[in-house]
């Protein structure tokens, strides 16, 4: 049977408004990420309240766990060359640009840091803005939880923060660590501070999956977050 085309475009517009009125796919349904796991971290979707670490991002791979600007690590197998040691190797296959504290030569021990950060904490750096990772968190409990943030920013910027594909946080301007006094150009990315209670977050008990979005700037370096009930 051959439809004219004024019923063709009724049944099209009828179904343009099905569709609408469908409930848009859950989030964590769909979702294919997986909470990381390797030789030392043994895995499993990260604790909150508890310390979730940026460089612990999903596993699944580019448009999935993560997007990134570059394909290459700038830190893992670049910055820190591929010399068999599980820092410097850490995650180096992956696109999300990952280093790690160090000590020597007064790199992130600095007397500029605001925050003593501990040595040979992994963090995610490099960041632009549009780039974004996703990390599987469990809720001990529902509730709103305030994230405490270890970063350093050369530039200061917005990040904002998902909550299972929603913008839960809105923009959050990010505090600039720039220190003039340090005589060091290079050292200006890590001068570590502390950013206290920079988001509120209202989680389900469980699973859930948060989204770290770099909005403007960039060039930070971004440690772990902290959580506790607000």
């Amino acid at each position: 049977m051959v439809l004219g085309t004024r019923t063709s475009t009724l049944l099209f517009a009828s179904a343009l408004a099905l569709a609408a009125a469908l409930p848009a796919p859950d989030f964590l349904s769909t979702y294919k990420g997986t909470p990381y796991h390797d030789s030392r971290y043994l895995g499993g979707a990260q604790k909150i309240p508890g310390r979730v670490q940026c460089a612990y991002y999903d596993l699944g791979g580019e448009g999935v766990a993560y997007h990134d600007t570059t394909p290459k690590n700038e830190g893992s197998g670049g910055l820190n060359p591929a010399d068999g040691s599980y820092l410097n190797e850490f995650r180096m296959n992956e696109a999300v640009d990952t280093s790690y504290t160090k000590f020597h030569d007064a790199i992130d021990n600095n007397p500029y840091s605001i925050i003593m950060p501990e040595e040979n904490q992994l963090y995610v750096g490099w960041t632009q803005p549009g780039e974004w990772f996703n990390m599987t968190v469990d809720v001990a409990r529902a509730g709103t939880y305030s994230a405490d943030l270890l970063y350093t920013s050369n530039r200061g910027g917005a990040i904002s923060i998902d909550v299972n594909g929603v913008d839960t946080s809105g923009p959050i301007a990010i505090i600039s660590t720039f220190n003039a006094a340090d005589p060091v150009a290079w050292r200006q990315w890590h001068h570590w501070n502390i950013m206290k209670s920079m988001a509120s977050l209202k989680l389900a008990k469980g699973k859930n999956v948060l989204t770290v979005h770099i909005l403007t700037e960039g060039n930070m370096n971004l440690a772990y977050f902290e959580f506790k009930p607000s």
